[in-house]
């Protein structure tokens, strides 16, 4: 643990070097709020929720944190630092997992400085406070198996670009595996048993539940496999790219 936490330091350190990172934060902050209440028609529901702004996340995602991910092993393997980096008395699973760490806690900080709509919510109403913080954690986990997914591909390549757009599409692919319209696509030539599983990896279905309060495990259990998973298969990559 005590080689995750130092690679952990290192990696949120070199973000937070950059205005790149306070770039980032300020366009996500942006966004989420001038969706939520431009699109989400926040103050004309009359409701007192985050229904409207926790329902852009997904998509927001899409983009963001593709743009998080493409540099945590593509721009080691431009530069040359990952040679410096597998020399250290850490183990490549260490790496990886204090990289991903580092990645993750960063999404969560541009999470939480969303704030401030959390309170003027309380302000304008009473809404369930229960539901927003399942909602955020939610939030927080499906941005985990985004930055999973784009963490492996990043360790694929040494171009960024590539490392986004392949990352974002295949985010995509996950995203939309549960929409009614993709389903209809495949129902008739393909059996429920497939349908079904479409269904249960995606990020929109296993989102929804926990947006909408209710903690179900297997939600849960989802994005942390999909996250364990896309870990031991970074691993691999990075083991299988030693040296080339």
């Amino acid at each position: 643990m005590g080689n995750i936490a130092i690679i952990l330091r290192r990696e949120l350190a070199s973000y937070f070097a950059s205005p790149l990172a306070y770039l980032y934060i300020m366009i996500f902050l942006a966004l989420s709020g001038g969706l939520t209440f431009f699109l989400g028609g926040f103050l004309e529901r009359g409701q007192a929720d985050l229904q409207p702004f926790f329902q852009f996340h997904p998509w927001l995602y899409l983009f963001l944190i593709p743009a998080i991910g493409m540099r945590l092993w593509a721009e080691e393997r431009k530069s040359g630092s990952i040679e410096f980096l597998m020399t250290l008395p850490v183990s490549t699973g260490q790496a990886v997992i204090g990289k991903f760490l580092a990645a993750w806690l960063f999404a969560g900080i541009a999470l939480a400085l969303t704030f401030p709509i959390w309170l003027t919510v309380n302000y304008l109403g009473q809404p369930d406070n229960g539901v927003i913080l399942s909602a955020y954690l939610g939030s927080w986990l499906m941005a985990g198996g985004y930055l999973a997914i784009s963490a492996c591909v990043s360790a694929l390549t040494r171009n960024q670009v590539i490392a986004f757009v392949v990352g974002a599409g295949l985010c995509f692919l996950f995203l939309m595996s549960g929409i009614e319209l993709i389903q209809a696509a495949f129902r008739g030539w393909v059996g429920e048993a497939l349908l079904e599983t479409l269904a249960d990896v995606s990020f929109l279905s296993n989102f929804h539940g926990i947006g909408q309060g209710v903690i179900d495990l297997r939600n849960v259990i989802y994005f942390l496999s999909m996250i364990g998973g896309c870990l031991v298969i970074n691993t691999a990559i990075v083991e299988l790219k030693k040296g080339a």
